[in-house]
């Protein structure tokens, strides 16, 4: 698969484009040009199962979605083509197949070539396709359906637009002001949504907002766009977006600095976290800028320069990692994962703490359960002197959603711990420290 990507890339856009069309014109239901003979009847609709869509975890939000086999519905009535029913079944075993390869490979391969063009090619923008079974398919993150702006609930607070532009591009955001903000500084917290998510959806379902206004801080949605990339996944992986001053991470740095700017802000407790693609740049700002996040919360993400390319990004996400840039010091980091994430590998949570725990003394082990809910295992990374350096909730039966998140948010699973209550809670432990 890495070298066929490779291949695909060098040919360029147009190439890319062409290959595209026809994986469309197998995966596309379509009515044949001359009558054919008619197929056996069909079995009752409950007993096909649903074509799968890549990382949906089970009993947590995920849209599900099941395609009728291609072609007219058959007649009852109508006499039958020996061997026809053998012959659908196949057709339809090809698709399925053909399916799954391309729910894997396609959605990254296309927000790489919506940012940046083929191997030197220059961008260009990919054709919108309405592709069978992947509706609101991210690029990063396999987690489809997402429901782009959720209204987010109600609360007394100020939930405002914004937006910062620099010489790496322009980007909106939300910033939620609690109503007990009065001009005294508070802690800010910069969160950072997953692919097809916004900053409504993701207030919404991890609800953010909600402990602002009990634990008295401000939070900051910077939002992804769709020119930068189709699926509003952040580009963790491309080279210029792991590097201070450039690409993304100079973007949200500016955010942060605006909000801090305009607002009264603790400098020395602003925090940054995300989920899956937006974990990952979680990570990234965490690791360049330690001299403004005090820590980080990951969840469903990956270590910092685990990719530089599509290729080694679908590697990393599959937990197979390849030369890596040196990551400075140790970060203080809270990181979730589910041990049944199908879309980013689990063993990314274990490489976040391996790295971010460079010079702890004493490991705490505390499993757990959520009641009616998940098992999980939490792991305390401590110095010497005691202080939480790092923690690890390694969450039983859980897929790639946001821990103890609200429903009504896409890519939640509320059977898990609170994970933005603990990540809070950790923060906390920073400005102690």
């Amino acid at each position: 698969m890495r070298a066929a990507t490779k291949t695909l890339m060098g040919n360029g856009p147009k190439a890319a484009t062409s290959v595209i069309q026809e994986a469309l014109k197998v995966l596309t239901p379509h009515k044949s040009a001359t009558p054919r003979q008619p197929a056996a009847p069909a079995a009752p609709r409950d007993s096909v199962p649903p074509m799968p869509l890549a990382g949906g975890p089970q009993g947590v939000n995920t849209a599900q979605a099941g395609a009728p086999p291609p072609g007219p519905q058959p007649q009852a009535s109508r006499p039958q083509a020996p061997g026809a029913s053998h012959q659908d079944q196949y057709v339809k075993n090809v698709v399925q197949e053909a399916t799954d390869a391309f729910n894997k490979l396609m959605p990254d391969m296309l927000a790489k070539l919506d940012r940046a063009g083929a191997n030197g090619h220059a961008a260009f923008k990919m054709p919108h396709f309405d592709i069978p079974g992947m509706n609101g398919m991210n690029g990063m993150s396999g987690m489809q359906g997402g429901a782009a702006s959720t209204p987010a609930e109600a609360l007394p607070g100020k939930f405002t637009d914004g937006s910062f532009t620099n010489a790496a591009g322009t980007r909106t955001y939300k910033l939620y002001v609690p109503s007990s903000y009065d001009g005294r500084p508070m802690p800010l917290v910069v969160m950072l949504h997953g692919c097809t998510q916004d900053p409504d959806d993701f207030a919404t379902g991890t609800q953010m907002n909600v402990l602002a206004e009990e634990m008295q801080c401000l939070v900051v949605y910077p939002a992804q766009s769709m020119q930068a990339n189709s699926s509003r996944c952040w580009n963790w992986f491309n080279a210029v977006d792991q590097q201070r001053g450039q690409g993304e991470p100079s973007i949200i740095a500016g955010i942060t600095e605006t909000v801090m700017h305009n607002h009264a802000v603790d400098a020395s407790q602003v925090y940054v976290a995300g989920l899956s693609a937006g974990g990952a740049m979680a990570t990234i700002m965490g690791t360049l800028y330690p001299e403004l996040y005090a820590a980080v919360g990951v969840h469903s993400g990956l270590p910092f320069a685990s990719a530089h390319d599509l290729p080694s990004a679908l590697a990393a996400m599959k937990g197979n990692f390849g030369p890596q840039r040196a990551s400075g010091k140790s970060i203080p980091i809270i990181v979730f994962h589910g041990d049944k994430d199908t879309t980013v590998h689990p063993v990314n949570g274990d490489e976040l703490i391996k790295r971010g725990a460079h010079n702890v003394m004493q490991e705490i082990i505390e499993p757990g359960r959520v009641p009616d809910g998940h098992a999980y295992t939490r792991t305390v990374h401590q110095t010497v002197d005691g202080t939480p350096q790092a923690e690890q909730w390694l969450i039983h039966g859980a897929g790639h959603a946001w821990s103890g998140g609200n429903a009504r948010g896409s890519y939640t699973d509320g059977k898990g711990p609170d994970a933005s209550r603990e990540m809070m809670r950790f923060f906390q432990t920073k400005r102690e420290a």
